[in-house]
């Protein structure tokens, strides 16, 4: 990270931290109190905003590593992907180091042609530009997936599954019982499995979408969304995991067969991999999403992940984070487009997986394109942290995504539910049945044109500290009947903390772990805070809707 971009975010901190500081607004959700520590309030059956500062590489507040470069590729003026792909496979036949790191291939601050996909499949290998000087690698030829990074195969379970046996776990919690704990130890892995059953989809209203006369499908009943974590206590039958639920699991919905753990391996997944300092150039075209494009990064089966100060160009639905991808961090990720994408825009950063962190990342020349999305059963935390983009903002695409976090950013031209800055909400019919893209998302101290933050039923979403206009819509294709709004507090108005994931990060592990991710002004005097003030009508939310 130069010291430009350093000094950058240390201003900018300063500056909200002053604007949140002199305006005297709390959260009454999330506060920090006179015994300096952050305090969270809970709704009825205990929901509460969680803790994100666990999303990012290793877990959050750990600096990105930088590793020894053991190849220098110089350009040939020609085509130079099987170069570049020979040095890449050369590094990662390697031995790694203790700390499971083979090296970097090292691209010189020239100009470089690619053809076609780079690839990196094994832990420990970083593809990096010059740090001296900027890379720039142009994509020639027909379109084509700039880097892929990927291990293989999925997550396989082991042994017995235990029954969740609480009648509701509330979501932002750490602990649930099982019927049998003792088929568990600490430090496994293990998978969270929510059933998707008819009663839940009848209970979320999307059993009845129909478009076109053909009915559509939100999520097949029979399905299960997963949570990706790790043990880190056992207490009797009680479990505590590494990392929160993201959701809330209500047994009255979820049985049968009821939500369970079970303990997993991934051997195919790769980890310690990365690409940085690079600069990456398509032609300037227009066409249609579901046409050949020039995309940037794809990650996949893989686990402490980073990419970090790449420069996109002209590249549509640029980064795509799959669902089996942990601990990743987005640092400096920037997308221009300098041509404008008629009919469906693209995604550019499209990011599913857990404890994701796109951190000062942007979408730039008002492409009309979509800046960030999460697809389908998405279990984070995903974060966006300082994002930026001109055109749209942090829209969830599909089908339950949960556990989303939008602090900080700012989308200066969203204008209408299609363009909304964050958009928390029931898609209805839209695309094959959408339905509801996001349960338990925050959007904190965001700057919007408009905030489209919906209620979906035994569930919220919030907007706090957001700057922006509120839309109140109905469901696409539903009987016209306006959806409730989430909750919006402090609205016009930023609230202190200044930054909710920094907060959390510095009372989770320290001054010096957002010091280590590039922000060492992130703790401010613990006297800078006050309990929350609540307008009267900031009422705490019930979750109590009638199943429809």
């Amino acid at each position: 990270m130069g010291n430009g971009t350093l000094l950058f975010r240390i201003l900018s901190l300063s500056l909200l931290t002053a604007t949140a500081l002199c305006a005297q607004t709390t959260s009454s959700w999330v506060y920090q109190g006179t015994d300096h520590r952050l305090h969270y309030a809970q709704d009825a059956r205990g929901n509460r905003i969680m803790d994100f500062s666990y999303a990012g590489y290793q877990g959050g507040g750990v600096r990105l590593p930088t590793l020894p470069a053991i190849l220098v590729v110089s350009p040939s003026g020609a085509d130079d992907t099987a170069n570049i792909q020979a040095a890449i496979d050369q590094v990662s036949a390697r031995t790694p180091d203790s700390r499971g790191f083979r090296g970097a291939v090292l691209l010189n601050p020239q100009t470089y042609n690619v053809s076609s996909t780079l690839n990196i499949a094994a832990s420990g290998v970083v593809l990096r530009g010059s740090t001296s000087g900027r890379t720039i690698v142009n994509m020639t030829g027909p379109p084509f997936l700039f880097l892929r990074i990927s291990g293989s195969g999925s997550w396989q379970t082991i042994g017995a599954a235990a029954a969740i046996t609480d009648g509701y776990v509330p979501s932002g919690t750490k602990s649930f019982n099982v019927n049998d704990a003792s088929i568990f130890s600490v430090g496994d892995t293990v998978l969270i499995r929510r059933p998707v059953t008819a009663a839940w989809i009848h209970f979320m209203g999307m059993d009845t979408l129909v478009r076109n006369g053909q009915p559509q499908t939100w999520i097949s009943a029979g399905s299960t969304i997963t949570t990706d974590r790790t043990i880190a206590a056992i207490n009797g039958n009680q479990i505590t995991l590494d990392v929160p639920l993201t959701d809330s699991f209500d047994s009255q919905f979820l049985n049968p067969p009821g939500a369970s753990v079970v303990k997993y391996a991934f051997p195919g997944r790769i980890s310690q991999v990365g690409a940085e300092n690079l600069t990456v150039a398509a032609h300037p075209v227009n066409v249609d999403i579901s046409q050949p494009q020039f995309t940037g990064l794809s990650v996949s089966a893989a686990i402490n992940v980073w990419a970090r100060d790449i420069t996109f160009i002209d590249t549509q639905n640029t980064t795509t984070v799959s669902g089996n991808v942990k601990q990743m961090t987005l640092d400096g990720v920037k997308v221009q487009h300098t041509v404008v994408h008629s009919g469906d825009g693209p995604a550019d950063f499209a990011l599913s997986g857990t404890q994701i962190l796109a951190n000062n990342c942007s979408v730039t020349g008002r492409g009309n394109t979509w800046a960030a999305v999460t697809q389908s059963r998405v279990t984070g935390p995903v974060v966006l942290l300082n994002f930026f983009a001109d055109d749209r903002g942090f829209d969830p695409h599909q089908r339950w995504a949960t556990g989303l976090l939008c602090d900080n950013c700012n989308f200066p031209n969203s204008h209408t539910s299609d363009k909304a800055g964050v958009a928390y909400s029931n898609r209805g019919i839209l695309g094959s049945g959408q339905g509801w893209d996001a349960g338990w998302g925050v959007a904190w101290n965001t700057s919007a044109t408009t905030f489209l933050i919906q209620q979906p039923p035994g569930a919220n979403n919030f907007c706090i500290g957001c700057i922006g206009a509120v839309l109140t819509e109905a469901q696409p294709g539903g009987d016209g009947t306006l959806i409730p709004n989430g909750v919006y507090e402090s609205l016009g108005t930023q609230v202190a903390p200044a930054s909710l994931y920094l907060a959390q990060l510095c009372e989770r592990l320290g001054p010096a772990a957002a010091a280590e991710i590039g922000y060492p002004a992130a703790c401010p005097a613990p006297a800078a805070f006050a309990p929350p003030v609540v307008a009267p009508n900031q009422a705490k939310l019930f979750l109590s809707s009638p199943a429809r």
